[in-house]
This record gives structure tokens, sequence and C-alpha cells, in this order.
């Protein structure tokens, strides 16, 4: 598993029957996390006197925060030279997912050591860690979500990396029917990033299922390869579905057009005050040899 362990403005304090303590900068949240299944105490009478607000889960399936104590309706953290914008948001969410950090550093690297102009499209590209992280290696960004609102708190976090949108382009639509017209309009990339969603919907109410709709959309885009493609990344948080599928996805599509390394894992976040390892996804990735 590889570990996201960089970060010196956020941190999994501790884990235990169901939830999470995490810091993101001074701010302290105890969020719901299925996977953690074991005891080790009672998270909110541990740290009762740092806990700023808490998620509480709904049986429905949605929730809600209840703020401990005031704390801002937006704060700021940072990864290494990457600032983002955290907001308390609906569904336990904030904005970022840090365990992705270990892509970043990956797409960065690889981005500097090609020593040449690359172009990035970054699909289901949420509030733009990834396309954030492309920017500031040099690279110039297609942004694609069909969320308005996920757009507008990217065009945030640009802005405050100190990007005014040069060689950045924003598209709120459905993915696979822009995916589709670039491949009619001949447009290529060198990189491309996704972050698909098990179910959803886009713009125009298009109806997403990973399972049904994931093997149609990687192999649309690799079309869109340039000749000199440097790396191809889909991470995927779709309970049961298993790092070695999206690495046979890539195998039979990606590598067939363009013969690289391809490898899959999983990515997880260390646990400060127990030692353990959450576990927080998968990815599977193409690059090119060089």
């Amino acid at each position: 598993m590889e570990l996201a362990k960089d970060f010196k403005d956020f941190e999994i304090v501790d884990a235990s029957n169901g939830e999470k303590l995490e810091r993101w900068g001074n701010i302290y949240l105890l969020r719901p996390d299925p996977q953690i299944i074991w005891d080790n105490g009672n998270l909110l009478e541990k740290y009762r006197d740092k806990i700023h607000a808490v998620y509480h889960r709904n049986k429905s399936g949605g929730g809600y925060w209840e703020n401990l104590v005031r704390i801002p309706s937006s704060w700021q953290i940072q990864y290494k030279h990457l600032a983002f914008h955290i907001k308390q948001m609906g569904f336990k969410h904030t904005g970022l997912f840090p365990e992705q950090a270990y892509n970043w550093d990956f797409m960065m690297e690889k981005i500097k050591n090609s020593n040449r102009k690359i172009k990035v499209l970054n699909l289901f590209a949420y509030t733009g860690g990834a396309t954030v992280a492309c920017l500031s290696a040099g690279a110039s960004v297609t942004h694609v979500d069909s969320s308005r609102g996920m757009v507008d708190w990217c065009k945030e976090n640009v802005k405050l990396n100190g990007y005014q949108g040069e060689n950045i382009r924003y598209i709120v639509d459905d993915v696979v029917k822009f995916v589709k017209r670039e491949i009619r309009r001949g447009n290529q990339y060198d990189a491309i990033v996704m972050d698909p969603p098990s179910y959803g919907r886009g713009s125009n109410k298009e109806v997403w299922d990973i399972e049904k709709d994931l093997y149609y959309l990687v192999s649309l885009c690799s079309e869109l390869l340039s000749e000199n493609s440097l790396f191809f990344l889909i991470n995927s948080y779709t309970t049961g579905l298993s790092s070695e599928v999206l690495k046979n996805l890539l195998t039979i599509t990606v590598d067939k057009k363009s013969k690289g390394k391809v490898c899959c894992g999983e990515i997880g976040l260390p646990i400060r005050e127990s030692g353990l390892v959450l576990p927080c996804g998968i990815y599977g990735r193409w690059e090119s040899n060089e």
C-alpha cells in the first residue's frame, strides 16, 4: 500500500468504531468512515476538548454537521507548495482527499522530468487537487466536471495558488459527452487523470455507472492520447472494485496503443495514535518509459 505521509497540515489523529478524528490545519473534525471496524475507544469522549465539529450520519444515508465551537466557513491548508480551500460540505466531505497527495507527487515529478510542455485532461475533476498539482509542475490543464459548484471551487484553488487562469480550461459538462467531442475535434492530450464516482449524473442528468461505463470511457480516452503520451491515471473509491481491475482496463486499452508500464495498488493514510494505516482507495496507472 502506498502512503500519503508528507502532509504537515493534515493528519488522522485516531480512528475507532466507524469514525476518524482528523486535523485539517488547526481544525479538528470527527467524520464517519465505514472501513474503521475496530474498537479503540469512544473518540468523542477521548478528544472532546479538541474536536471542533462532528458529522452525524442519518440512517437514511444523509447526515449533518454539528459544530461544537465556532469555526470559519472556509479555511486553507497546504501540501508542500500547494494550497487548498477547505469547507464543510454535505455528505461529510471537505473538498479535498488528502490521500491523493501520493498521486499528486507522481504527476508533478513525471511532468517536471519530461522537460516539455504537457497537456493534461482531468476528468471528474472535483475541486481540482490534481489540477493544481499539474499546473504547479508547468502543465496546461483541461478541468472537466459536471458540477458547476465544484468547478467554481477549483477556480478558487487555482487562484489561491497564484494562477490567474493561464494554462487552464474549465469545462462544466458530462465527461463522456465532452470526451466524444474532443475526439471529433481531433484534440489530444499527453496525460489523462480521472476520479470516476461509483454512480453519478451528468450536467443534463446523464446516468453514470462505473461498472457499466468505465471501460467504455477509458477506451474513448485512449483515442485522445498524444503520440508521446506521458501517463494515464485512474483513481477509485468504489467498494468492491479491485485495483487489479483498473490495471486490466489500462492494459487492454492504453498499453495496447502505446507500450509502457502499468501498475496498480491501494492508497492509505497513517493514523498517528495507533500507528495503523487507513485504506483510502485504489489506483491504476499507465506511464510511458521516458
